[in-house]
């Protein structure tokens, strides 16, 4: 090549063009570094469960209109700042990092401004019953330990106070919980209040001495504990119970629809988005879920005639919810059962993943004082490192726990569902922590949903009864979709949502009814679970027919849970970049 005056003039201009590019592209990376750095301080600082010094003043969280306001105002100037970036520029994994960021802080913003704070309980869950965690949250291996849980103890009438005086603003503009949710609520918070105080959970971290102190040393404390639960806590809950019962209670709005309340229409379309992260509007969620019933319902049909049964589908499904061989006997039979699924899910991971996480899971049942309200079983994660993951069993009501679920529930819940994608999202050092110790509803659930049916492939569900077990549980999240949009933006009453659910599943009543109510008292989140299967399914078709023989069943699960939590159209784009990369190789 022939080099002349202008070829070295143009060769110059674009060196200091690259050059240019780099540094601001470096530039726009280091500034949003910088603010995301501030976000995660700001975390630290205001996170009153950290903080460790006896004399701080806020130990739990400070719920202040002044406190609530001013990280608001943090918040929003966080977003503008945000805002200001040119995302394009910035590194393929800062993109995400800025994605999944500016929505945690955008997801604040919007509670903020719809009042969220006015409604600080479910159907299955309060700020009370919350209060329990704080008892394997807190170290006691030494006396300091003991004494900062003392401190956060005696803290609890303040919160208590602060989170009341809202659901009188709640109250006041007709922002409550339904009456129709709120059955029997008061037992939940009932449970808390005893008249021996030594036999209260809050009490519990002071019958074993476990920070080897001298024997009166560690009596002074037992002193103090049930000072402070005697004077402080046990009176808040009833201070809470009265006025639950008296005022709340009685006053809480008739309709089971959001849309009923001010702004309420707003603020579903609002949740729709944040829990699919996608812009469906509830009318085409509510239509595909409808096109899925449809569809499962006809694989259900399909399994009866394969039985052979002689009767209607409602007849099967009242086999089903009645027939004895079908629960178990004890508390220890289902926790049993539901441990051997998952140990049997154990021996088949290495055959669907390359990468699995060093964190363990036990069994467990759902706690006493959550468990009559509570949905049939969770995972429940760790909060620190020296702990196990836990998938928690409902062994409330036996007789509404049927076993030919519990295949569908345990790979959800633990393996390899929940406990393997949390754990794993934990372990990816190099992620921010604000990405670490996410949980995106929409990719979490979806995993979840995604997990009951690789049990086909892991050799599960030969029974008969266990697949449609199964099929009852795909059911449910697409009932949900109908359900959930139903209830709260096209009229549906509470009634019309449980039996539009006993018809198409082998749900167990009382279950039915239990998460009926957690959709009205939690709008949108039940529309995650399905539009994330879904998604996920649709990937790996797309994957399977674009790589032919080279698709590979452990890598394509490696390139879904590589970047931890992500909303399903970052998912999409990393999928797509896999498949184009592959492609590429071949």
């Amino acid at each position: 090549m022939k080099h002349t005056l202008a070829n070295y003039t143009a060769i110059a201009v674009l060196s200091v063009c690259l050059s240019a590019c780099q540094l601001t592209q470096t530039n726009i990376d280091t500034r949003f570094t910088e603010i995301a750095d501030q976000v995660e301080a700001m975390r630290v600082t205001d996170n009153a469960y950290a903080k460790t010094a006896l004399d701080d003043a806020f130990l739990l969280p400070d719920l202040s209109p002044q406190s609530l306001a001013l990280t608001y105002q943090k918040n929003r100037q966080l977003l503008s700042r945000l805002d200001t970036l040119a995302v394009e520029n910035l590194s393929a994994e800062n993109k995400i990092n800025h994605t999944i960021l500016r929505a945690q802080i955008q997801n604040d913003v919007d509670e903020y401004e719809f009042n969220s704070h006015y409604v600080p309980l479910t159907s299955e869950y309060g700020f009370h019953s919350g209060m329990s965690s704080m008892v394997g949250g807190h170290d006691f291996s030494s006396k300091s330990g003991f004494e900062l849980y003392l401190r956060r103890l005696a803290q609890i009438p303040r919160y208590f106070s602060q989170n009341i005086e809202w659901m009188k603003e709640g109250m006041k503009v007709g922002l409550t919980q339904p009456q129709a949710v709120l059955k029997g609520y008061e037992e939940s918070i009932a449970v808390f209040i005893v008249q021996d105080v030594t036999t209260s959970e809050f009490y519990t971290p002071f019958l074993v001495n476990s920070a080897n102190l001298e024997e009166t040393e560690f009596a002074q404390l037992q002193t103090q504990a049930q000072r402070v639960l005697t004077r402080q806590v046990i009176p808040a809950y009833q201070d809470y119970f009265d006025f639950f019962v008296n005022d709340y209670k009685p006053a809480a709005r008739q309709e089971i629809g959001i849309s009923s309340t001010e702004h309420g229409k707003a603020f579903y379309i609002n949740r729709a988005r944040h829990y699919t992260t996608t812009s469906m509007t509830p009318r085409e969620i509510h239509q595909l879920g409808l096109q899925e019933v449809a569809r499962i319902r006809r694989e259900m049909q399909e399994i009866i005639d394969d039985i052979g049964f002689e009767g209607t589908f409602a007849e099967f499904v009242e086999f089903l919810r009645t027939d004895p061989q079908f629960y178990a006997t004890s508390p220890e039979q289902l926790l049993k059962e539901a441990a051997y699924i998952a140990k049997k899910m154990d021996a088949q991971l290495p055959k669907l993943f390359h990468t699995l996480p060093r964190r363990p899971y036990g069994v467990a049942p759902v706690p006493a004082s959550i468990a009559p309200k509570y949905t049939t079983g969770r995972y429940s994660g760790a909060t620190k490192d020296d702990e196990a993951g836990f998938y928690w069993v409902n062994t409330y009501a036996l007789d509404k726990r049927p076993l030919y679920v519990l295949e569908a529930l345990t790979l959800h819940e633990a393996v390899p569902g929940h406990h393997l994608q949390i754990a794993l999202n934990a372990e990816l050092e190099y992620l921010p922590g604000y990405r670490r110790n996410t949980y995106i509803s929409a990719f979490g659930e979806g995993w979840g949903l995604y997990s009951e049916y690789l049990g086909l492939e892991a050799g599960f569900y030969k029974d008969p009864y266990s697949n449609f077990g199964r099929l009852t549980y795909e059911m449910w999240r697409a009932a949900r979709l109908v359900v959930d949009t139903g209830m709260h933006m096209f009229g549906w009453s509470r009634e019309r949502a449980m039996n539009f659910m006993k018809d198409n599943s082998a749900l167990s009543l009382h279950n039915i009814k239990t998460e009926t109510d957690r959709y009205i008292s939690w709008p949108g989140q039940a529309l995650s679970y399905k539009i994330g299967e879904l998604t996920i399914k649709r990937l790996r078709n797309e994957a399977e027919v674009a790589l032919g023989e080279k698709f590979d069943i452990r890598e394509f699960h490696h390139q879904i849970l590589r970047h931890g939590s992500v909303p399903l159209f970052v998912l999409e784009e990393q999928i797509d970049l896999y498949i184009q990369a592959q492609l590429a190789n071949q």
